[in-house]
């Protein structure tokens, strides 16, 4: 009974995730009007925003080449969104008190190894990819002192429920500039979901086992699914 309980527990925390992906796409391919020659980092709303449009315009220009070659999906993932994730603030969130007492260079490997696995999981959504739209929160008013902050918004994909989500995004103290470390759907944070699931691995085989696994899972290839 445990067993069946733990298995449907994995199976939705999957499901979210694959939700969670999906829509912060569609957030990130939404395209907004609005200049992308120089992005802003320091300006969090206008950076998203920004991002946006030269993402989702790259996309659109490249989609013979993608359907010929989906890896090159990992290439845009790379270039196009991954300078604007905080890969290694959410490693090391998700490892938690995993932390006390690990070797530096096993942390390391994980947050390398954690990075990728975002990439690969980021270029097989993006192969999902249908139009889905986007209705931002008000741009938020953010304290000079604050390192915090949440840019809200809905995600419409006819004829399912609008998604509520919420981006967190972090400051850094010497360059000022934002960039985004966890998504929250529908009152339910990814990083604390997959933190979760992978605490009790992490702490019973270790920071390096979940790190290869992490590896493995980076390194297959992305197909488009054949029920597009």
């Amino acid at each position: 009974m445990i067993a069946k309980l733990r298995s449907r527990h994995m199976l939705k925390t999957n499901n979210l995730f694959k939700v969670w992906f999906l829509t912060a796409v569609a957030f990130l391919m939404s395209a907004q009007a609005f200049a992308a020659e120089s992005i802003d980092r320091t300006q969090p709303y206008q950076m998203m925003t920004q991002v946006a449009e030269v993402a989702f315009e790259r996309l659109k220009s490249e989609q013979d080449n993608i359907h010929q070659d989906p890896e090159l999906l990992k290439v845009i993932v790379e270039e196009e969104l991954m300078p604007y994730v905080n890969a290694q603030y959410a490693a090391l969130k998700l490892l938690g008190p995993n932390l006390k007492g690990a070797d530096r260079k096993d942390v390391g490997v994980f947050i390398d190894s954690f990075r990728k696995y975002l990439v690969s999981s980021y270029a097989q959504v993006l192969t999902q990819y249908t139009d889905q739209t986007i209705e931002f929160g008000p741009e938020p008013k953010i304290k000079a002192d604050s390192r915090i902050t949440s840019i809200k918004v809905d995600i419409i994909d006819t004829p399912r429920p609008n998604i509520k989500l919420e981006f967190k995004l972090r400051k850094d103290k010497k360059s000022g500039e934002w960039k985004a470390f966890d998504m929250v759907a529908e009152g339910i944070s990814l990083l604390s979901s997959k933190q979760s699931e992978w605490n009790t691995k992490i702490r019973q085989e270790g920071i390096l086992q979940v790190a290869d696994e992490l590896e493995k899972l980076a390194a297959q290839p992305i197909r488009f699914e054949s029920n597009k």
